[in-house]
Order: structure tokens, then sequence, then C-alpha cells
């Protein structure tokens, strides 16, 4: 009997030493991720890059414009010698040429967007792999975004999602 208690106090031991030595503590870390990609090198570039962009744009939609306010005039200026059809057909253009400058703008202001996209994503990238790098190193297992609280490193888990969808009878 005194041996099979020290055997199973024994086993509980051990059982124990195991659990503890096989969970990993976890480290927390956390970096301004804004603060980061500002000083990383090659801003000016693609600032650059991006103001020429805007500024082509810009000038589109001035040529627009001017085209817009020349008819515009234009049609003000002539309208009581012009005839129903000519008058008809003039509307038509300035109705046309406002429709395609607002067509533009929501046109243009996405190119922005994946201008901008195009422009950044080589640099996000090559600071999120530096903070991933970083984490690996020294042993963090979650790296926050100090300034938007959102996870930027986290280590390979389990997906909990099947197991939450049985608990809530989802399918």
């Amino acid at each position: 009997m005194k041996n099979v208690l020290k055997i199973f106090i024994v086993l509980v031991i051990a059982v124990s030493a195991m659990q503890v030595s096989a969970q990993k503590s976890q480290k927390l870390g956390h970096i301004n991720f804004a603060e980061l990609y500002e000083m990383m090198p090659g801003q000016d570039s693609i600032r650059t890059a991006f103001t020429a962009y805007q500024e082509q744009l810009q000038a589109q939609f001035q040529v627009m414009q001017t085209e817009y306010e020349t008819k515009l005039n234009e049609y003000q200026t002539n309208l009581a010698t012009m005839s129903n059809i000519i008058k008809q057909t003039k509307e038509k253009e300035i109705v046309d040429l406002q429709r395609r400058i607002q067509e533009f703008q929501q046109t243009a202001q996405e190119d922005l967007q994946n201008k901008e996209v195009e422009l950044t994503a080589p640099l996000i990238e090559k600071a999120r792999n530096a903070v991933k790098e970083v984490a690996k190193e020294n042993g963090y297992s979650f790296v926050l975004n100090s300034t938007e609280g959102l996870v930027l490193y986290t280590e390979p888990a389990d997906d909990l999602m099947p197991l939450v969808k049985k608990k809530l009878g989802l399918k």
C-alpha cells in the first residue's frame, strides 16, 4: 500500500511538472507602428511619386473644368440667339460634361487611394517583417500596435472557430 501511494505521488508530481514545462510563458510587446513607418527611409520618394500622380490628376480635372466653364459661358452668352435644336444640343453637352467630371472625380479618388496603397505596401511589408523577426528572435508571443491596438504579430495557434461554432450550434 505504501509503495502504491509513493508511486501515485511520484506520478502526480511528474504530470504536474510536465504541464508546467509544457506551458510556455507568454511575452507581450507593443510598438507604435505609425511612428516606425514614418522613420523608415524611402518616405520622400513615396511622397514625391504620390504628389506627382495627384498633380497629374488635378491637371486633367482642371482641363475638364475649364472646358465646362467655357461651354457654359458660351451657352449663356448665345442663349438668346440659339435655335431650339442647338440649345438642346448645347444643354446635352453641358450635362454630359458635368456627368463626366463627376465620374472623373470619383475615379480619381479611387485611383489616388490605390496609388497610395501601391506605393506604401512594400514599405509597410518591410516594417511588418522586421516586427515579426524581432518578435521571434526575442520570444514575444504577441506584438500590438500601440497606436491602433491591432495585433501585428502572434505565434501560430489553434483556430478556435470550429469549437466555438460547435458550442453555439452553428454550421
